[in-house]
């Protein structure tokens, strides 16, 4: 039986997103790493949102939603708005300055600062994936919004995400398993095998073991 080392999956490369959706009047957004043009003729892009996203359950309901592709001139507050709190908790427009979006014809909102470009789509077909919703989509618009590189996950993860602080002390000595995707720390001998990162949604694969 082939050996499965996970750490092979942070090989493939990634950019990121701001993902975008409207339902009624609550706007909101999360981070997303896989949006591809699957299709050239007819154009057709392909976005890959978790479940456990509010933002999913907008784009099932209205099959609309923008994507903003991340730059590399982005800051870590725009990860801090988008992907460590829930659209369920949070009005995560409510304080976003006026500058740092506009929104699009289609009526949803779409980031300016940080990013490169951005799309309208529009839902064609959704396929069940597991853990994520696949969604193929129409373009229905797209823009060109300035010249910088495209944020790939590697210089997100080397150059934007703030290095995790060295974990304290617990208590009592206890084992701590530590996100390293966003840093989150669970205290606990074990890690349930169905974990879920709190913060950025990753699965148990994602953290490291730090014995104290």
């Amino acid at each position: 039986m082939a050996e499965m080392n996970t750490k092979a999956m942070y090989k493939l490369s990634y950019g990121l997103f701001v993902c975008t959706a409207v339902k009624g009047e609550k706007k909101n957004g999360c981070i997303i790493n896989t949006a591809i043009q699957v299709a050239s003729d007819p154009n057709r892009i392909s976005i890959a949102v978790n479940k456990t996203n509010y933002t999913h359950d907008m784009i099932i309901d209205t099959g609309l939603c923008n994507i903003s592709v991340i730059s590399q001139g982005a800051t870590f507050d725009i990860f801090k708005r988008f992907g460590f709190q829930s659209g369920r908790d949070v009005d995560k427009f409510a304080d976003f300055p006026t500058h740092a979006y506009k929104t699009a014809e289609n009526g949803i909102p779409y980031v300016t600062d940080g990013v490169n470009a951005y799309f309208s789509l529009k839902v064609e077909k959704t396929v069940d994936i597991g853990s994520h919703t696949l969604f193929i989509c129409e373009p229905t618009a797209m823009e060109v919004i300035s010249d910088r590189a495209s944020c790939t996950y590697e210089y997100y993860q080397n150059n934007i995400k703030p290095k995790p602080e060295a974990v304290g002390t617990t208590p009592k000595g206890q084992t701590v398993w530590r996100c390293m995707i966003c840093g989150y720390e669970y205290v606990g001998e074990e890690l349930p095998d169905d974990f879920i990162c709190p913060i950025c949604k990753h699965p148990k694969d994602d953290f490291e073991k730090i014995v104290k």
